[in-house]
């Protein structure tokens, strides 16, 4: 039984329960705590475990398709996944931003230039022609000169959208 999480059945919900649990109880926020963090922390890595071998066990019963080639291959990056985890936590709090999650990469922009330095030091990379910051771990590399639109990117890998201005809205694409 979850204190935190209520009725998760794939990674795609745990992740963005887990954004939201992550905001409303930030050790950051006046509601928030370090305890009520880590033990949602404990609760993410349990049901993390538990799906993620739920979606191996189907994956090898379905293809035996390790190369990363259909959609759902490219969603998630397992061995990535806490690296991402600890970047958004790191931004979660920012005012005034907007984040979007779409595959395994972070995408923010907004009102971005309070947080220059701090997205920099975190790892983020400025893209001028998006006119976002983003964030992707060492594992992902390009294999395509195509540049896509941000529209191109949702469509292919599905996004999951945070404003963080206090006004709380997701948007699945």
């Amino acid at each position: 039984m979850s204190k935190y999480f209520k009725d998760v059945n794939t990674l795609e919900e745990l992740r963005r329960q887990y954004r939201d649990l992550l905001k409303k109880f930030h050790p950051d926020n006046k509601d928030g705590s370090t305890e009520a963090t880590q033990e949602i922390n404990a609760e993410y890595d349990r049901l993390f475990k538990v799906l993620k071998n739920r979606h191996e066990s189907k994956s090898a019963d379905s293809k035996e398709n390790n190369a990363k080639s259909d959609f759902n291959n490219m969603k998630y990056d397992f061995t990535e996944d806490q690296k991402l985890r600890e970047v958004l936590q790191q931004i979660i709090t920012f005012e005034g931003i907007n984040i979007e999650i779409v595959g395994c990469w972070i995408w923010v922009d907004g009102n971005t230039y309070d947080y220059k330095d701090t997205l920099k030091s975190i790892g983020f990379k400025w893209a001028r022609e998006k006119k976002k910051w983003y964030f992707h771990t060492e594992a992902f590399r390009k294999r395509s000169k195509k540049k896509l639109s941000m529209e191109d990117i949702r469509n292919y890998y599905g996004s999951t959208e945070v404003e963080t201005d206090g006004t709380k809205r997701l948007k699945q694409a």
